[in-house]
């Protein structure tokens, strides 16, 4: 058994010599994990701002006794507040966090 597993390790270190990975490269990795991270959190800021719209208009509705109208007119803030953060997200400049502008003079 364990030279099966010697000679199974040997196989694998010859094929990622022969064919190695494009994506192994560490730049690539960190560039996607934050692709990935900027994705999730636009998700979720658009996500929380539709529920959160949501969950208040029907409250409301339940306490003024308003029917669909709040929960309508709450859930569509909602959307525009998601839309608004996502917005932010996008237009926030890019660069390490932290780093202050060098012509700014402070």
């Amino acid at each position: 058994m364990k030279a099966r597993l010697e000679n199974l390790a040997a196989d694998l270190g010859r094929h990622r010599q022969d064919h190695p990975d494009p994506n192994a490269d560490e730049g690539s990795r960190v560039q996607t994990s934050r692709a990935m991270s900027m994705g999730f959190r636009v998700l979720t800021e658009f996500v929380a701002g539709v529920v959160v719209g949501g969950l208040l208009g029907w409250q409301f509705d339940k306490w003024f006794g308003t029917g669909p109208f709040l929960l309508i007119i709450m859930s569509m803030l909602g959307a525009a507040a998601g839309f608004w953060n996502v917005y932010r997200l996008a237009a926030a400049p890019t660069g390490s966090p932290g780093a202050k502008d060098a012509g700014s003079g402070s």
